[in-house]
């Protein structure tokens, strides 16, 4: 526990006072209507949703993720997120297009859309429920659990305590804002976030027990983990972390936030963008600073902490308050930010408040969303008033917030709850993908996938056959868990099953009806040979009589090699290695020129 100073709480204190003003000042519009309120009104600029993303993305429990996976494997295994970057980018140049010509209020509405009949109402239902609440809450329960960890080592505060006040901010201006109030206050959250993100960075590394930049890249327990790519000639390392991530999961999975094809609260943002081009320009802009800036100050910070805190009962040790079943190398992160001095100290308080009440805020709004149009609205009530609506959206919030709150109590780190959304979403990409391009595909198709993926996992996870893929570790012994499968193995056998179970069903079921096919296509317009087997000219598009989606993936690989190279480089300035930054960072110049000049092709410039 360490003492605060009275700048501490003015910086912390001001901060929560300015966003819940945010809160209020919105509230008056933001209750208007349902639209308004999830969506406010589809007016936003490209900047502000593109800021808003990466606010959303940069939770408490992002750091102590990295931190965890940093100790355990190195800065080459963030590639099990890293990779997620093919499906932002396909999201970018050919996804977000179309969800921004559906005109739809949510992805879960696109199901009815899509697709027709009863199986379509079950699915835009079960989908609603299954993604908004159990996925959405599982998420919001892993930041909750970095702020509990943050509250214990940095505060002293039970796990309780901690929920309760960042909580209660949390959703007193989540309820009254509503999309709006998410999106102001997500600007104020991102800047306050990166500021304390870097500056806990840079005095990290320069504590008297690290030595400096240059002692630390040097020191034996940092040395053997900083290579950005794993260690070509340890196999089992290669498939698990790099080859599987870039050859399978980034099209195969769903997770919050990199959904294949766009989703969940990244489509919410698309969907309330200006037009077309403001929902391009967003989704390119977070992924660009998602992808290749802002993880670096949170790896420093974790090989810092490899000095600092070399083990886990090292952290034990200097936090006895820290309760066993919370005990993890995620841990090291807020243990670091123990030793910042005053100011700094309550500015990067501020900063990780900030990007709880970010993720949480939009987690919250968007959950609700899904509850109030998807399931209230469409099944509940057909006649409800947009005023019982909005109400019923501050209500579904409120109770979110408490569902989330009592999972994160009992949940142990932030990586065991990734590895579990990961393998439920396991094998369902592909169709959220193929949906828009290929007719076929059916309402049974997705309502296979779903339920395949799901079952499979809980045999895999939970009795012993295979192992999470991404770091099956017991915390007690800091060792993987041992399985029958190799922990490699687990997830393509996961993404195989489910994807021969759906595309079996899809083949063995009636095709949508053809006019609901028809319908689709003439609002969306997504083009290519996927769909001249129902009589569409599958090459023309409304604009410009051509189908751009072949610029769109190569728009997409060069946009790939651009912002990885602009990972590389930011890793190689940082290292000390100029010949090879100069390199990438050249390669970063030539592809942003290029990807500019063929942005211009597939007319999608941002305004």
């Amino acid at each position: 526990m360490i003492e605060l100073a009275t700048i501490d709480y003015i910086l912390i204190f001001s901060f929560f006072a300015l966003t819940l003003g945010i809160g209020f000042y919105v509230s008056k519009t933001s209750g208007k209507s349902s639209k308004e309120y999830f969506l406010s009104g589809k007016t936003m600029p490209w900047w502000l949703l593109g800021v808003s993303m990466v606010a959303t993305t940069f939770s408490t429990d992002t750091p102590n993720l990295v931190t965890d996976i940093v100790r355990n494997n190195g800065v080459s295994g963030n590639w099990v997120w890293w990779a997620f970057l093919l499906t932002g980018l396909l999201t970018v140049f050919v996804y977000a297009r179309l969800w921004r010509k559906s005109n739809v209020d949510t992805d879960i509405e696109f199901y009815e859309l899509r697709y027709g009949g009863k199986p379509a109402k079950f699915l835009r239902g079960f989908r609603a429920l299954y993604l908004g609440v159990v996925f959405n809450v599982m998420a919001m329960a892993a930041v909750s659990l970095a702020a509990i960890k943050i509250g214990q080592v940095m505060l002293g505060l039970s796990a309780i305590e901690t929920l309760a006040l960042a909580g209660i901010v949390t959703v007193i201006f989540s309820t009254l804002g509503g999309f709006k109030g998410v999106v102001y206050t997500d600007f104020i959250l991102f800047f306050t976030a990166i500021i304390g993100g870097v500056g806990a960075a840079y005095y990290c590394v320069n504590l008297p027990e690290v030595g400096g930049l240059e002692s630390m890249l040097t020191h034996e327990n940092v040395s053997g983990k900083l290579s950005m790519l794993p260690d070509f000639s340890n196999t089992e390392a290669l498939i698990t972390l790099l080859i599987i991530p870039l050859a399978v999961q980034w099209w195969s999975a769903w997770y919050p936030g990199a959904e294949p094809g766009g989703g969940g609260y990244v489509a919410q943002r698309m969907l309330a963008a200006k037009n077309e081009n403001h929902a391009i320009g967003a989704t390119f802009f977070f992924n660009v600073l998602h992808y290749a800036l802002r993880p670096w100050p949170w790896i420093l910070v974790a090989l810092a902490s490899l000095i600092v805190y070399p083990d886990l009962d090292s952290i034990q040790i200097a936090f006895p308050n820290v309760s066993e079943d919370k005990l993890g190398q995620d841990l090291a992160y807020s243990a670091m930010l123990t030793k910042l001095p005053a100011g700094l100290l309550g500015l990067v308080i501020a900063s990780l408040v900030a990007a709880y009440m970010s993720t949480i805020s939009t987690h919250l709004n968007w959950g609700s969303s899904y509850i109030v149009n998807d399931f209230y609205s469409r099944y509940i009530k057909k006649t409800a008033s947009e005023k019982e609506l909005v109400n019923v959206g501050r209500i579904s919030t409120v109770v979110l917030m408490l569902i989330s709150a009592v999972l994160a109590l009992v949940l142990q780190n932030a990586l065991q709850l990734f590895n579990i959304i990961l393998m439920f979403g396991a094998g369902t990409g592909l169709i959220f993908l193929l949906r828009w391009f290929w007719w076929r595909i059916n309402a049974w198709s997705e309502i296979t996938a779903m339920l395949v993926s799901g079952v499979i996992s809980v045999v895999f996870n939970f009795t012993g056959v295979g192992i999470y893929m991404f770091g099956g570790v017991d915390n007690a012994t800091n060792t993987k868990i041992a399985g029958l499968l190799p922990g490699w193995a687990t997830y393509p056998i996961v993404v195989g099953i489910t994807t021969l179970s759906w595309l079996l069903v899809t083949f063995l079921t009636r095709p949508e009806k053809k006019e609901v096919l028809i319908n689709f296509y003439k609002r969306t317009q997504p083009g290519g040979p996927g769909w001249k087997a129902i009589g569409m000219d599958g090459f023309v598009d409304s604009k410009n009589n051509s189908w751009n989606v072949p610029s769109g993936i190569l728009a997409t690989i060069l946009g790939c090699f651009a912002v990885y190279s602009a990972l590389f480089s930011t890793g190689y300035w940082i290292y000390g290695e100029y010949f090879k930054a100069s390199i990438t960072t050249g390669i970063v110049l030539i592809l942003a020129f290029v990807l500019r000049r063929l942005w211009f092709k597939i007319r999608t410039q941002v305004l």
